[in-house]
């Protein structure tokens, strides 16, 4: 293909967030003609980015003959494959991208990608954290900080650090990671994926493409679901796993005298747990897959260390809020799936007595819930259902837990909570559950929260 013919290339953008003005800007910069679409409203501060570029969009519907006529989409990560826009592109036969896909077509800066239904933002920020700190020029794109279409457009990075979810990798294909972190894989999104896990595994999975023996992949060696599918899948890269305890080949462990180990041919290096800023099992894992990455990029011990001691956390991941009256209030909004609840549950304190009083529901993405059934009958002494409709979560909690309130809105979840509540428990919001029937995400849903918890002072 000639430059002139490339100058030419139409390019349309559907979805005006963070990752479809990025990738708009990014096209205006080469030389495309760019048509931005998206059905919903361009949020104030896009929109004025789209003027100033003088890229042409529309928003609240979808122009078909401007659409179709593209020689190449980049689609937003939250716009499925089953919506008619996208199967009319597909009927066309016109290629449909992310904008990581996109992205990494314009910049050969070193990628570490990072995914997993789990821990994904808190490693990425933690992994962007070390190499920030050791002096790298970084950034910080995906599901996290700006979008990385943006930032190769207008501020390049030697490295960037990506959080990567299923849906963006749908849309990925000669994108290359140079260093691939698969945290795990639970039930998520099913609802996305026909309700098959098979389907969800394969979206994830897909960080392997491209990798070359120069390359990297980092994952938890105890995951029973990655462990099934490498031994169906093949990768040319090299392999770092990491687990609490030393197996065959584990990269990253908890040693002798509680110290978490890291072992690879680029450092050799240890340091105590209890220096670790971030506490319990996951998040102990997370910082095993941010200290691996960090040393295959030779990051000096020294500087390793002091990173894993100084992260200051994630919001609405474990956030703590507030101490009122002896009850201690936890935002984890984050938690949107059964198994980020597990961990936050089996970070609170074993007690005598059950002293968590748990706030649930949302937008159910097909859970089973039995897997945290056994840290709610352990921990837990009240459910607070919080959602429009409750009656999923209240069928099967119910036999189990007796003091359960059934509620629609925040306000009145948090005053059943101080009612439910006494001076030592914990208020935990893991909701298990997508924001969408009450909120619009969830970090409003942790924003409101915290509001509404530090208003029980006054």
């Amino acid at each position: 293909m000639d430059n002139n013919k490339e100058k030419r290339q139409k390019l349309v953008v559907l979805g005006g967030g963070e990752s479809g003005v990025g990738a708009a800007i990014l096209g205006k910069d080469k030389g495309m003609e760019v048509f931005l679409s998206d059905m919903g409203t361009v949020a104030p501060r896009y929109a004025a980015m789209l003027d100033a570029e003088g890229i042409e969009w529309e928003q609240g519907h979808h122009t078909p003959e401007k659409i179709l006529d593209a020689d190449i989409v980049v689609k937003s990560p939250g716009i499925p494959p089953t919506a008619p826009m996208v199967r009319a592109i597909a009927d066309r036969s016109i290629p449909v991208i992310s904008e990581i896909e996109f992205a990494g077509r314009y910049t050969d800066a070193k990628m570490i990608c990072i995914t997993g239904s789990n821990g994904k933002t808190t490693t990425t920020m933690l992994t962007y954290h070390i190499l920030h700190d050791a002096g790298l020029n970084v950034g910080l794109a995906g599901n996290v900080g700006r979008s990385l279409a943006l930032q190769v457009a207008r501020e390049p990075h030697e490295v960037y650090v990506i959080e990567l979810s299923s849906f963006q990798l749908e849309n990925m294909y000669d994108f290359k990671a140079n260093v691939a972190v698969m945290l795990n894989i639970t039930p998520d999104h099913l609802d996305r994926y026909d309700y098959k896990m098979q389907n969800y595994i394969n979206a994830k999975f897909r960080i392997l493409n491209n990798l070359t023996p120069r390359d990297a992949f980092i994952y938890w060696q105890d995951d029973p679901v990655i462990r099934r599918q490498l031994e169906q899948v093949t990768t040319e890269a090299r392999m770092y796993p990491f687990a609490e305890h030393v197996e065959r080949d584990t990269k990253a462990y908890v040693g002798g005298d509680d110290n978490l180990v890291f072992e690879t041919p680029e450092t050799s290096m240890s340091m105590p747990r209890a220096e670790l800023s971030l506490n319990g099992l996951h998040n102990l894992y997370n910082s095993m897959a941010a200290g691996l990455s960090a040393c295959l990029l030779d990051i000096k011990k020294e500087d390793i260390r002091r990173a894993l001691a100084n992260f200051e956390g994630v919001e609405h991941r474990l956030e703590f809020v507030a101490d009122i009256d002896g009850v201690r209030w936890i935002n984890d909004s984050k938690a949107t799936n059964v198994n980020s609840c597990w961990y936050a549950l089996e970070s609170m304190p074993s007690t005598r007595e059950p002293s968590v009083v748990l706030i649930l529901g949302g937008k159910d993405k097909g859970n089973d819930y039995t897997e945290i059934l056994p840290l709610v009958k352990k921990k837990v002494k009240a459910i607070v259902c919080m959602g429009k409709d409750n009656k999923k979560l209240l069928d099967f909690f119910s036999p189990h837990i007796s003091r359960m309130a059934d509620t629609h809105s925040l306000e009145d979840a948090v005053a059943a909570c101080r009612e439910f509540s006494t001076e030592g428990d914990t208020v935990l919001l893991s909701p298990c559950c997508a924001s969408f029937d009450l909120f619009t995400s969830y970090e409003n849903r942790g924003d409101l929260f915290k509001e509404a918890v530090r208003n029980l002072r006054h």
